[in-house]
């Protein structure tokens, strides 16, 4: 008896789950270093709700596309995405959370992609959500998740940005 090979599907989504669940890790220890440090987390409350939402489109994925022929145009873009989430990361550094954490004094960060974008994170996260499941051919569930994530992140982005605002203003007032 020989064991089943994995579809293309399963390999991409197997990929995407490690990737997702190493990256709570980092997220934790960062979260952890952070607070060490004096750093407060700004509105847990709606943090599960995020989670939820995340775990039932990487479990609706599974469910529902595991068997999926893969579309490879789909796949490169991406691909792509995960070169940007990637420049996020190593632009925030120790920085980078799945939390809204804030260390009290120091500067925001303006490097990488923050040049260009103020949530340059949230962009590529809302891309993913999109384009995963297009991989492997589920549009509906494209535009179901990209709604749910959409309303979260209403919500996150006013919660960071209020956290923010005082930085922001410490920058404007020692900018040349």
């Amino acid at each position: 008896m020989t064991a089943a090979a994995f579809t293309a599907a399963e390999l991409i989504l197997g990929l995407v789950t490690a990737q997702r669940a190493a990256e709570l890790v980092l997220s934790y220890r960062n979260t952890s270093r952070l607070m060490a440090r004096g750093a407060v987390e700004v509105a847990p409350k709606h943090y599960p709700l995020m989670v939820a939402v995340h775990a039932l489109w990487l479990g609706a994925l599974w469910v529902f596309g595991r068997d999926q022929p893969v579309n490879v145009a789909a796949l490169i873009v991406y691909l792509a995405l995960q070169g940007s989430r990637f420049w996020v990361m190593r632009t925030l550094g120790g920085r980078w959370t799945t939390r809204i954490i804030v260390l009290p004094g120091e500067p925001l960060v303006s490097a990488g992609p923050y040049r260009f974008l103020t949530h340059p994170n949230y962009a590529v996260v809302a891309s993913e959500i999109a384009t995963l499941p297009l991989v492997v051919g589920l549009p509906w569930l494209a535009v179901l998740f990209t709604i749910l994530n959409a309303a979260v992140l209403v919500i996150r982005v006013r919660a960071e940005n209020r956290a923010l605002e005082p930085s922001r203003s410490v920058a404007t007032q020692t900018a040349p």
